[in-house]
């Protein structure tokens, strides 16, 4: 049987053309006015089509088309919104007057997942949804990012519920000619492509691309007939449990996202590794630059690390990616060597103890190979230092270079319309024209207490619509009865203290924390003078039964007749839902296992539009909270045994919900206005906007990473890589030498042995260099506080000073 496929378009009257350019750009994702244009057109298809506009200019009725097309009011608007998006596409932007001595060049910016809407399913959670902000904030900034990832067929699966609770996961195929991406062609019009060795196998990738403001953001895909059917699937969904398909997804992002760029003409000066996932980036970079530029090994690896930005996101050592080698070797073997590399030294450069028993560990090879890496909060900063030092083992911990680049939300993406609109009234037009680089947040103290109210009551409202008509889809969905169903109009209330808890269900994130005491439970929520309502929502990965298992003890206690209307949890948790939550509950509550959440920006999202946090102190919140902000759980403290730790943090949750946070939303005065709850929702508000935001976030990797890299490459591919070739051979003969180095003698000379505070302690050291040049080495001096380990926590390290062998 012979198919002949055709592509087919909607027929856009001329007059409202401009809307398929607009739909194509996912800056309508953080313009509202862009949205309000869609539902005015059919605010039910809006939602029915995921809020995808493109899959809803494709079924909209012809004759709906052209009856729009006849509207004056809704042309005026559609002109208006297509003026200010020119306007934002040609305006100049903070990077380019910041830092004019970058000239053109780019960074490549690489991520597995990408969460920027709703109607463009390539995410999971977090780490999406913070690569998505990142390439928003960094357009508006006007900050220079090329973005690469995989294009996921099926993307990350949806999520269902069977009527005892436990996870069910479906796979919906992703309809690309009916989302804001295009294939890119060449001058002919075919598709542009290449090819990747996979353990022998030619394998085809095609290039998609979605535009994000200025930012293009390219997706690999090799679900094309030119590939065997296995290979197709390399980039079938997001986070594959089977390793095999997760190394394959890995080489497709890292090497492929460095031959797309090749193939599109795009040279960037920087490349930024956000996680481990795309670590294999580094090899691609290698391989060009010794056979195109005929550098060695050595000089290759300098010029790629002085450009190269890593950002960690794991706090916990088995959570970061590793694979079997023996696994990598039928898939990587003869590349390595092709470029000249021993398989061995390629091993070692993702091991930390250079062992052979050691898996290949994609965040030490990304660590080893990059001179810019992070952490994603003061905390995680601290605990990747610790986690890593090994990396490093002749320097203290604090010296481990990993430093922290706290992450931050995309406010215009997450703050609802209605607080956009009520900024837009108060702060004057720098915020409405240029809010990236808005700073004047304590202005929202001047916001009248009562309409900052109104406007967060009438988010919690919409909130509580939202769940009641998503918990009647669900339950409608598990067969429950008629009687069931119907009471879904009752669940929640409007009036009431509304909290949220809303992420990814794993062990560590403790979901569980909450119902761990069900009679105290039980005894809040009931409370009739200060009655308390609770929403969640989340996923757990396909593959975590304890995850799944948490779900599922969650839904069978708020199918209790005494929790059923007052804790409410809604299936398939997605960016949608992320927004009705943040926006419209009282109350966000965290209750990770410190230290291991990394950062969090869920409550960062529900600070700026009126939450205030109740936290344990860990990620973000470590730097976020004070007694004026928020509420913590416990003081920081650190435990090695789990079931102890919670049973007695959720003790302290539930004391501080009842003795402080729910008199506090409940304390009225005579007006019955909760002016101490206004107060701390403004300064939450206040320092969330100023602190917590991704323009913040994004600001400090340009300043601190970005631009130096982009310096440094240009330094070291100048004159046909003089300066590098010169580094690598001068590593090279102090690596060679560096063992001939000695401390013969250090000394304190007239010193006590307890000094005064404010005393200078001379330190005298001879050292013998061999053929070492003194101007070759740099001597300092550390001084701290010991621990019980004799390790220094914290110190200072001092530069000593040269002095000639014959006076000393």
């Amino acid at each position: 049987m012979r198919i002949r496929q055709f592509l087919v378009l909607p027929n856009l009257p001329e007059k409202i053309y401009r809307l398929r350019e607009l739909a194509m750009n996912m800056w309508f994702s953080w313009n509202w006015e862009i949205v309000k244009l869609f539902i005015r057109i059919d605010s039910d298809l809006w939602e029915k089509s995921y809020q995808n506009p493109i899959e809803m200019l494709a079924y909209l009725p012809q004759h709906k088309l052209e009856e729009v097309a006849q509207d004056e009011a809704f042309l005026a608007s559609l002109d208006r919104v297509y003026a200010d998006y020119q306007n934002y596409l040609t305006a100049g932007r903070w990077f380019r007057k910041q830092f004019p001595e970058t000239g053109d060049a780019k960074i490549a910016y690489f991520s597995c997942e990408y969460g920027i809407d709703t109607g463009l399913p390539i995410y999971s959670g977090g780490l999406g949804i913070l690569s998505g902000d990142h390439l928003k904030a960094s357009s508006d900034l006007g900050i220079p990012l090329v973005a690469i990832g995989l294009l996921y067929r099926y993307g990350y699966f949806r999520q269902f519920l069977s009527s005892d609770g436990w996870q069910q996961e479906r796979y919906e195929e992703n309809d690309w000619y009916h989302m804001p991406v295009v294939l890119e062609k060449d001058s002919d019009g075919n598709p542009i492509k290449f090819s990747i060795d996979f353990g022998g196998t030619p394998v085809k990738v095609q290039i998609w691309k979605v535009m994000v403001g200025i930012i293009p953001l390219y997706l690999l895909d090799t679900n094309i007939p030119d590939n065997p059917s296995k290979f197709r699937e390399i980039t079938s969904v997001l986070y594959s449990g089977d390793k095999d398909t997760r190394l394959k997804q890995e080489i497709l992002l890292g090497i492929g996202g460095v031959k797309a760029l090749d193939v599109l003409g795009i040279k960037p000066a920087a490349f930024h590794m956000n996680e481990g996932h795309s670590m294999f980036l580094l090899l691609e970079r290698m391989k060009m630059l010794i056979e195109r530029d005929k550098l060695t090994i050595p000089e290759a690896a300098q010029v790629i690390w002085a450009s190269s930005v890593f950002t960690t996101h794991t706090p916990v050592p088995a959570g970061n990616e590793q694979f079997d080698p023996k696994l990598m070797e039928g898939y990587l073997k003869k590349y390595v060597e092709s470029i000249g590399m021993s398989w061995e030294k390629f091993l070692s450069i993702g091991r930390v103890f250079n062992s052979e028993t050691e898996p290949y560990n994609m965040t030490a090879a990304a660590l080893k190979s990059s001179a810019f890496a992070n952490g994603v909060a003061q905390l995680h900063g601290e605990t990747s230092r610790k986690m890593w030092h090994n990396i490093w083992p002749g320097l203290p911990t604090p010296a481990v270079p990993i430093i922290a680049i706290t992450n931050g939300a995309h406010m215009r993406s997450w703050l609802s319309h209605d607080m956009v609109d009520l900024f837009d009234t108060y702060f004057g037009p720098k915020f409405t024209r240029q809010p990236a680089i808005f700073d004047n947040w304590e202005s929202i103290h001047k916001i009248p207490d009562t309409e900052l109210w109104r406007v967060h009551q009438r988010r919690r409202e919409r909130l509580v619509f939202f769940a009641r008509k998503r918990l009647k889809k669900q339950l409608e969905r598990r067969g429950s009865s008629a009687h069931e169903i119907k009471t879904a109009d009752e669940v929640l209330d409007p009036r009431i203290l509304t909290i949220g808890f809303a992420r990814r269900f794993s062990s560590y994130k403790r979901a569980f924390l909450l119902f761990k005491d069900i009679e105290r439970l039980k005894k809040i929520i009931s409370n009739e003078d200060m009655p308390v309502q609770i929403l969640l929502a989340g996923k757990a990965h396909p593959l975590d039964n304890p995850g799944k298992e948490i779900i599922k003890n969650v839904l069978q206690i708020t199918a209790r007749e005494e929790f059923r209307r007052r804790v409410v949890f809604l299936e398939d948790y997605d960016i949608n839902v992320a927004r009705y939550l943040v926006q419209g509950v009282d109350v966000w509550l965290n209750n990770p296992r410190r230290p291991q959440e990394a950062s969090g920006t869920s409550g960062m999202k529900a600070a700026m539009n009126g939450a205030v946090n109740v936290s344990i102190l860990d990620g973000w919140w470590c730097e976020g909270y004070s007694p004026e902000t928020g509420f913590k759980i416990g003081n920081g403290e650190e435990y090695t045994n789990a079931e102890y730790q919670d049973n007695l943090e959720s003790q302290f949750m539930y004391d501080v919900l009842e003795r402080e946070v729910i008199p506090l939303f409940y304390k009225r005065d005579a007006a019955n206005f909760p002016n101490d709850w206004v107060k701390i929702v403004k300064n939450s508000m206040v320092m969330a906007c100023t602190n917590f935001s991704s323009y913040r976030m994004v600001r400090d990797y340009a300043e601190k990473f970005y631009v130096p890299a982009i310096k440094a490459h240009h330094k070291y591919t100048a004159d046909n890589y003089n300066i590098a070739r010169s580094m690598a051979k001068w590593k090279s003969n102090l690596h060679y030498q560096w063992d001939n180095i000695n401390l013969l003698d250090i000394d304190t000379p007239a010193m006590e042995d307890s000094p005064k505070v404010g005393d200078r302690i001379p330190v005298r050291l001879k050292i013998s260099l061999g053929s070492i040049s003194p101007d070759d080495i740099r001597v300092e001096v550390i001084a701290g506080n010991l621990n019980s380990l004799e390790q220094m926590d914290n110190y200072e390290p001092v530069i000593a000073s040269r002095t000639d062998g014959a006076n000393p």
